[in-house]
C-alpha cells in the first residue's frame, strides 16, 4: 500500500449519502487526483491517505484511498481556511477571521477545550457560541469515528454509513458494543461486526457476541432459506459453528433472550421452535385475519351464479369445464378462495369471468407481487393491476404502507395473482388492508418455487386443508398444442419432456462441454434466434431471456452475463459506462434490482414515489460518468437514479437465476442445462423455469441433467407453521361443506 500526504486544493465531486469524494491533493509541488469515502473536509486541510494508484479509463491516473488521517492545521492561515470551509455551523468567513485574530494558533484548542472563550469575540451571542461548539464537536466526532472504523479494516462505504448514523458517538458505541450496528443499520450483520469486536478484545463468549450471533442466524435463515423459525438444536449448532463457543454456553444466552422476549420459544412434540418475534407475530396474525375473512363473506346464491356463468359463456362464445365452473362458483361463495394450476389450465379465463360477475356488485382490485406479473395481469384482464406495494401505497421514507387496518382498501373483492411469490410479511401487509366482508381470491401455481422471502404461504394455505381451493388440471385445446405447456405438465408428473419435434416450440441442443454450452447460448441469443424470428436488435434484448439454475461456473449467471453483455451491448465511444463492484454498467444494458430498496426514489409521468423491488427489470437509459449516476427505466416506466451506493443491489439481467425470474414471462427462453450443481437439479426449479416461456424454449446441454431434474421431486423443507396454525384454529373447515375441495390439493 502506498501513502500520500498533502494539502487539499479542491473538491471535484462529493456524494453526501455515501461520502464518495474526488479531490485534488497537492503533495509537494505536484497535484494528484484522490478518490475514496471521506468525511467532509475543506480546502487547505492537510491529510495522509493510504491506498494504491490506479488508471481510470476516462480520468487517467488516480490515487484510490482505503484509509485516511486528517492532520490538524497548525498555522493561523491553515486554521482560518479550515474554519472558512463552512463545515462548522455558525462560522462564516468574517467569524473565522475574528476567531483566528483573537486566538491565533490556539483557535482549535479553544474550540475543543474551552469554547466559552469565544464569547470574548464581539457579536457572538451565547446561543451562537453554543451552536459553534456543538457543531465543531459533532464534526470532529464524526471524523474521528470514520477514521477509527477505517483503522479497524472496515470498508470505506460501510464505515461512512456507520459514522453517519452514530456521528460523534461512533467510537463510544462500538467500543461498548460493536454488535449494536447489527440492530440499528440495515445491511450490517454479525459477520461484519465480529471482526471489529474481536479486534477490540471482546471475548468469544461475550453476551453481546452470542446475542448477535443468535439473531443473525435466525435472520439469515429467513432471508436466505425462507425459514420462519429454526429448531432449537439447529440454531444452537449453527451458532456454535460461526462463533466457536460451546453449545451449552450459547444455550444459556438463548434462554436469557427467550425470557426477555427478544426471541420466541414455541414448544412442540417433535421439536422446540425458536422465532424472531416479527415472524412469529406475522404467522399468528395471518392466521387470525384469514379466519375473519372466511367467516364474514356474504354467501352467493348458487342458482344465480350458475345462470351468470352460462350468460358469460354465451357472451364470449366459449364453454367452461366442470372444474372451472366449480372454481368460479366457489370464488363467489367463500370469503377466501385459492385457484391453483399449471400453465394452460384456464386460470386467466376464470379470473376474467370472476371479475365480470363481481364487478357488477362492487369494486374489484387486482394485484400481483411483482411489476412484471402485475403488467401481465393488466394485459390479460383489461383492468389495471398493481403491485401489492403500489396497491397499499408503500412509503419508502417511512417504511410503512398507507393502506392498513386503520385505512383499509375500498373493495368488495381483491384478486392476487402469482401468490406463490408472496412471502409471509407481504401477505400480512395485504391482509391488514382487507376488511372482513371483502373477498380475497388468490391465484398461483403451487408447484413453482416458493417466495424469495421468508415463508411458504401458498403451499401452507393449501396444505392446511381449511382454505377452500380448486386445483385445475385439464389442459385446454389451444394450450395443448404447445409443447411448452404439455412438457411442463409431463415434468410435473415425473415424465421426461419431448424435444425437437418439427413445428413445435420446445428444443434441446445437446452439448456436454460447459464452455461450448456457454458459447452456444451466446450464439443463440445474439444471432441464430434473432435471425430465425426476425427480431431487431432492440427486440432481441427484450424478447429473449437466458435463465440459469446457478450463479457460478461457466454456465452460471455471473459468467453468462459478462459474455452476453459483450455480445449484445459491446463497448462503444457513444455508450458511456461506469464500473461498480467489478461490474461494468453501460448505456443500453439490461439490468435487474436484486433486493428490495424501499428508499430508492423514482418518477413516472409526473408521479413521484419510492421503492424498487427484488426482481424488477429495466434498461439503462442514461449514464453520467462524471458524477457516476446511472438512470434505469423499469418495464412499468418508473425511472430511478442509481449511485455507487445503490449499485450493490443492481445486476446485469441478460441472464438471471430461475429464482429471480419468478412472476415473469418471456417470449423466448434459453436455458443451459450443463454442469449444474446437484442441489439445484430439482423438478420444481426446472418446472418453474419452463413455465416462464410463452412461445419458445431452447435448452442447451445434457439430457442426463434434465433426467436428474425430472426425477428429483425433493422439495427443500422450509420451517414454517402457518399451515399448522390454520388447521388448529379453524376446526370447522369450509372444505367440509364442499367435499374434496381442499383435500384435492
Amino acid at each position: 500500500m502506498d501513502k500520500l500526504e498533502g494539502i487539499i486544493k479542491s473538491t471535484i465531486f462529493r456524494n453526501e449519502e455515501n461520502g464518495y469524494t474526488v479531490l485534488v491533493l497537492k503533495a509537494g509541488k505536484r497535484l494528484h487526483t484522490v478518490v475514496g469515502s471521506f468525511p467532509p473536509m475543506g480546502i487547505g486541510e492537510q491529510i495522509i491517505v493510504t491506498g494504491e494508484w490506479k488508471v481510470h479509463a476516462t480520468y487517467g491516473q488516480q490515487f484510490v484511498a482505503s484509509s485516511l488521517e486528517i492532520l490538524k492545521p497548525t498555522t493561523a492561515l491553515g486554521i482560518k481556511r479550515f474554519l472558512e470551509s463552512g463545515f462548522v455551523k455558525g462560522i462564516g468567513k468574517a467569524t473565522a477571521r475574528r476567531i483566528v485574530e483573537t486566538f491565533g494558533e490556539d483557535a482549535l484548542h479553544v474550540l475543543e477545550q474551552c469554547p466559552e472563550e469565544l464569547r470574548r469575540i464581539k457579536g457572538l451571542s451565547a446561543a451562537r457560541v453554543d451552536q459553534i461548539a456543538r457543531s465543531y464537536q459533532s464534526l470532529m466526532g464524526t471524523r474521528q469515528g470514520l477514521i477509527f472504523l477505517q483503522s479497524l479494516g472496515i470498508p470505506a462505504a460501510t464505515a461512512q454509513k456507520i459514522s453517519q448514523f452514530y456521528g460523534e458517538k461512533t467510537r463510544d458505541i462500538l467500543t461498548e458494543n460493536p454488535y449494536q450496528p447489527c440492530m440499528d443499520i440495515e445491511g450490517f450483520g454479525f459477520l461484519s461486526a465480529d471482526p471489529i469486536a474481536l479486534s477490540l478484545g471482546f471475548p468469544k463468549d461475550a453476551p453481546q457476541r452470542l446475542k448477535s450471533a443468535l439473531a443473525y442466524t435466525l435472520l439469515e435463515a429467513a432471508q436466505s432459506n425462507g425459514h420462519c423459525y429454526l429448531p432449537r438444536e439447529t440454531l444452537l449448532l449453527e451458532c456454535q459453528r460461526i462463533t466457536g463457543v460451546d453449545e451449552e454456553v450459547i444455550s444459556v444466552q438463548l434462554q436469557s433472550q427467550i425470557l426477555s422476549g427478544e426471541l420466541v420459544l414455541e414448544e412442540g412434540e417433535e421439536e422446540d421452535r425458536i422465532y424472531l418475534p416479527a415472524y412469529y407475530a406475522a404467522e399468528c396474525e395471518i392466521c387470525l385475519r384469514l379466519s375473519l375473512l372466511m367467516e364474514s363473506a356474504p354467501p352467493a346464491r348458487k342458482t344465480d351464479v350458475q345462470k351468470q356463468i352460462t350468460r358469460f359463456e354465451q357472451e364470449h362464445q366459449m364453454r367452461f369445464s366442470e372444474k372451472q365452473k366449480e372454481a368460479i362458483a366457489c370464488a363467489l361463495e367463500f370469503g377466501v378462495f385459492i385457484i391453483t394450476g399449471g400453465p394452460g389450465t384456464g386460470k386467466t379465463t376464470i379470473i376474467n369471468c370472476i371479475i365480470s360477475l363481481l364487478s357488477r356488485k362492487g369494486n374489484v382490485l387486482l394485484c400481483a407481487p411483482t411489476g412484471r406479473a402485475a403488467k401481465r395481469m393488466s394485459e390479460t384482464t383489461g383492468m389495471e393491476a398493481k403491485t401489492i406495494h403500489r396497491l397499499l401505497e408503500y412509503s419508502g421514507e417511512e417504511k410503512s404502507f398507507t393502506y392498513d387496518e386503520s385505512k383499509p382498501l375500498n373493495a368488495s373483492c381483491i384478486i392476487c395473482d402469482e401468490t406463490s411469490m408472496v412471502d409471509l410479511m407481504l401477505m400480512r401487509a395485504l391482509l391488514r388492508a382487507i376488511t372482513p366482508g371483502t373477498r380475497l381470491i388468490m391465484v398461483g401455481d403451487a408447484d413453482q418455487l416458493p417466495s424469495v422471502g421468508a415463508g411458504n404461504v401458498l403451499r401452507d394455505l393449501l396444505s392446511s386443508q381449511v382454505i377452500p381451493a380448486v386445483r385445475l388440471t385439464d389442459i385446454f385445446r389451444q394450450s395443448a398444442e404447445s409443447r411448452i405447456v404439455t412438457n411442463a405438465h409431463r415434468i410435473n408428473h415425473g415424465e421426461m419432456p419431448v424435444f425437437n419435434e418439427k413445428g413445435t416450440d420446445f428444443f434441446l441442443e445437446r452439448c456436454h462441454d460447459p464452455q461450448l454450452c456457454a458459447e452456444t447460448v451466446v450464439g443463440l441469443v445474439s444471432t441464430r434466434l434473432p435471425s430465425f424470428l426476425h427480431y431487431t436488435a432492440e427486440e432481441r434484448m427484450r424478447m429473449i431471456q437466458v435463465l440459469s439454475p446457478h450463479k457460478k461456473g461457466t454456465t452460471g449467471v455471473l459468467y453468462l452475463n459478462t459474455v452476453l453483455q459483450s455480445a449484445l451491448n459491446p463497448p462503444s465511444p457513444d455508450k458511456p459506462s461506469v464500473e461498480w463492484n467489478e461490474t461494468v454498467f453501460r448505456l443500453g444494458d439490461k439490468v435487474m434490482q436484486t433486493k428490495n430498496d424501499y428508499m430508492l426514489e423514482w418518477t413516472r409521468d409526473g408521479e413521484n414515489g419510492s421503492g424498487v423491488f427484488n426482481g424488477d427489470i429495466g434498461y439503462i437509459v442514461e449514464v453520467d460518468t462524471e458524477d457516476e449516476i446511472v438512470q434505469v427505466r423499469f418495464e412499468d416506466d418508473r425511472l430511478a437514479a442509481y449511485t455507487s451506493e445503490d449499485a450493490e443491489n443492481l445486476d446485469l439481467a441478460y441472464c438471471m437465476s430461475v429464482h429471480k425470474s419468478q412472476g415473469s414471462e418471456f417470449p423466448v427462453l434459453v436455458m443451459p442445462v450443463c454442469a449444474c450443481p446437484s442441489l439445484l437439479q430439482t423438478r420444481n426449479l426446472f418446472y418453474t423455469a419452463l413455465t416462464r416461456a410463452q412461445s419458445l424454449v431452447m435448452l442447451v446441454g445434457e439430457e442426463g441433467i434434465i433426467r436428474n431434474m425430472v426425477r428429483n421431486d425433493r422439495i427443500t423443507r422450509r420451517f414454517t407453521t402457518l399451515s399448522e396454525r390454520l388447521h388448529a384454529s379453524l376446526t370447522q373447515t369450509p372444505g367440509d361443506s364442499f367435499p374434496g375441495l381442499a383435500k384435492e390439493v
